[in-house]
């Protein structure tokens, strides 16, 4: 004798149907309509640069159209707000650096309630790009050694520039100091440029900067290039050493990545990252790359995942043992 299902238990195995169904479906057609890629800084920056170099050739390998759009404020985390709360569906994603990923939530905690590690999926690390101690050709100081000896004989009395409080030459600036033991200190300025300029003109002494925003000065002669903070030299810079050749073991530099809204299905995650990684591959986009002091990198989703959690943990250090508090 058949036994006829309740009503209630035949309408939770429809749903369940319908839902595994619909998720391969889903994997499946992706994408079926264009896809947003926002980027949390103003256009013609680093960051705004490298989403504009790979969305085309995304768009030629997902056969829909990748769009940039830019979402400017608070260090990035307007737009990860945004993209966090988007339907996890691929069609919301993020490229970002670690001033937004690992930087600015920690310092903005008290009004800041995104955690990077919770609410996003990576799909890709796409590529670095180191800073440059520079200093200002009347500097004492031509390299590392010679800038620590005088920080250590004058602590506290010597001045440093950066964009701002939370950007990566800051952080890269804090790490230096408690690596080499030393104390500066920091003059803040709202956006890399004015402390450049400033450098120039001898009112700082000397600054970390992103060595594609001065490598033309380099050139110039206008600032003396002191160390670079990539582990290894940088290919466009060759003859600047290492920080690490002074201090073992130094390493930082400004990271992009890509990310979508946590709960993004694994088949898409992949379809991104096959596309990404395809984009990063292209001789062209190395070359153009390379040309900004940026190197190549990219990862699989999950290794992304497990690289902004050490990068959380790495500078959520650097900011406590600093003490370093947000602007007002």
């Amino acid at each position: 004798m058949k036994t006829a299902w309740p009503r209630a238990a035949l309408a939770v195995a429809l749903v369940l149907a319908w839902a595994v169904g619909s998720g391969r479906a889903l994997g499946a057609s992706y994408p079926d309509r264009p896809i947003k890629i926002l980027v949390g800084f103003g256009a013609g920056g680093g960051t705004d640069i490298v989403a504009r170099i790979l969305a085309p050739k995304m768009s030629q390998s997902l056969g829909q159209s990748v769009v940039v759009e830019n979402r400017t404020g608070a260090s990035g985390m307007i737009a990860a707000a945004d993209v966090a709360k988007s339907p996890p569906d691929g069609y919301t994603l993020m490229l970002g650096t670690q001033t937004t990923f690992a930087v600015a939530p920690i310092l903005y905690r008290k009004t800041v309630t995104l955690d990077p590690a919770k609410d996003f999926a990576g799909v890709t690390l796409t590529g670095a790009s180191p800073l440059v101690l520079v200093a200002n050709p009347a500097f004492a100081a031509h390299t590392t050694a010679d800038v620590i000896a005088m920080a250590k004989a004058s602590p506290g009395k010597i001045n440093f520039g950066t964009g701002g409080v939370g950007t990566t030459p800051h952080m890269t600036a804090e790490l230096f100091e408690h690596d080499a033991g030393v104390r500066m200190v920091h003059v803040a300025y709202r956006g890399e440029a004015p402390a450049i300029n400033d450098a120039i003109a001898g009112q700082i002494p000397l600054m970390f900067a992103n060595l594609s925003s001065v490598t033309g000065h380099l050139k110039g002669g206008t600032l003396r290039g002191i160390a670079i903070t990539s582990a290894q030299r940088a290919p466009t810079a060759p003859d600047i050493a290492t920080v690490a050749e002074t201090i073992p073991g130094f390493a930082a530099e400004t990271w992009f990545g890509i990310v979508a809204p946590a709960g993004t299905p694994h088949e898409i995650l992949e379809k991104l990252n096959a596309a990404a990684r395809a984009a990063l591959a292209a001789a062209d986009t190395k070359a153009r790359l390379a040309q900004l002091g940026m190197s190549n990198r990219s990862s699989s989703p999950e290794e992304f995942d497990a690289y902004i959690k050490s990068e959380i943990a790495k500078w959520g250090q650097v900011i406590k043992e600093a003490h370093i508090e947000a602007a007002n």
